[in-house]
């Protein structure tokens, strides 16, 4: 299955062939990426890493170039078909940065956008880049008309149809800045009521607390969804699978960030420069891999993205994901060797 053609534009990496910049082992998978399913996007979160030479990129370039270049290289790499932008989480971003991203990729490239966490923060948190508000209550918490100005409307009028779901991360944060579970489900409710049509919203939570019943009605009655992601604050993936139930809705987005036992600082300590997985999960990419067979069958558009934080390097986690993929999809061999060379008389007779 053909999904994409190849990019015409010059490479930001010196202004050569559009081949140029893309590593050689980005152009060997190829093949994977053309079994994979039209219903999925498989991407990274954010795409500046320099240890990724060799794996993405073809050169040395500082993640400051990579910033500013890197992503018409990185959407030309074959499974990649999505990304996460994470800068939108710190900070609201203009409808021009949004359009800027948009022209560097294909027209079957669609962004994964964080809403900033000025969205999802019912107190800011006591650390220095929150400045004077440090530890105040929050009024712009689940505000949909805020939300609407500041995240929805630059990111589909500078993506257009190349904007995807936009996720609301809810930070750690104990229940009773929430209000309790109940409270913040029917909070949750009309906040999301209330945002745009036609954009997918998803909600990735932080504290297990949260996934009720209660909040899982709320996403369903609203039309989002929930992002299952692997993190230290949540339930073990296959549980939050089993209490969603992912694939009956509208899309399913998947973010694989985080290893067990690891917190951000030690998994960048341990996994810099990101260059090699260091701790495989097969667990995780098992659980991930036949949620994908289930959404796909039902052709339920699917997003997922990868951390490095996840394995050590996204980049080879979305290929061996990928491969998990194609191998559960190939249909069963059958064994010839017990079957009949001819047909019995007693089956003749009996005809």
């Amino acid at each position: 299955m053909k999904r994409r053609s190849a990019s015409t534009q010059l490479s930001l990496f010196g202004g050569a062939a559009a081949g140029d910049g893309l590593a050689p082992h980005a152009e060997s998978t190829r093949a994977l990426a053309e079994t994979l399913p039209a219903e999925l996007r498989l991407g990274t979160s954010s795409w500046s890493f320099p240890g990724w030479r060799g794996i993405v990129w073809s050169e040395a370039r500082s993640e400051a170039q990579l910033a500013r270049e890197g992503l018409a290289v990185y959407a030309r790499h074959p499974l990649f078909r999505t990304v996460g932008i994470d800068r939108t989480f710190y900070a609201p971003v203009e409808r021009e940065v949004f359009a800027g991203w948009a022209a560097q990729v294909p027209a079957g490239f669609r962004f994964l956008i964080k809403a900033h966490d000025a969205c999802t923060l019912a107190r800011f948190p006591t650390h220095p880049r929150y400045g004077a508000r440090r530890g105040e209550t929050n009024d712009r918490f689940l505000d949909p008309a805020y939300a609407t100005d500041r995240v929805v409307a630059p990111a589909v009028e500078g993506l257009g149809e190349k904007a995807g779901p936009i996720l609301f991360q809810l930070p750690p944060q104990p229940l009773q800045e929430l209000g309790g579970a109940a409270a913040f489900a029917e909070r949750l409710h009309a906040f999301l009521d209330a945002l745009p049509k036609g954009p997918i919203y998803a909600v990735e939570l932080r504290n297990r607390g949260l996934l009720t019943p209660a909040y899982v009605q709320a996403l369903e009655a609203a039309g989002a969804v929930h992002c299952c992601n692997v993190h230290a604050g949540m339930l073990p993936l296959a549980e939050q699978i089993r209490r969603v139930d992912p694939a009956r809705g509208p899309a399913v987005v998947v973010r694989w960030m985080l290893h067990d036992g690891l917190d951000y600082q030690k998994a960048v300590a341990r996994y810099a420069p990101f260059s090699a997985l260091v701790d495989e999960d097969e667990a995780t990419r098992e659980t991930i891999a036949r949620l994908l067979m289930t959404s796909t069958q039902r052709r339920v558009p699917t997003w997922v993205v990868i951390n490095n934080k996840a394995e050590g390097s996204a980049p080879l986690s979305a290929e061996k994901l990928a491969r998990r993929l194609a191998a559960l999809r190939q249909p069963p061999t059958r064994d010839i060797s017990t079957l009949p060379s001819t047909v019995s008389s007693e089956e003749r007779s009996s005809e």
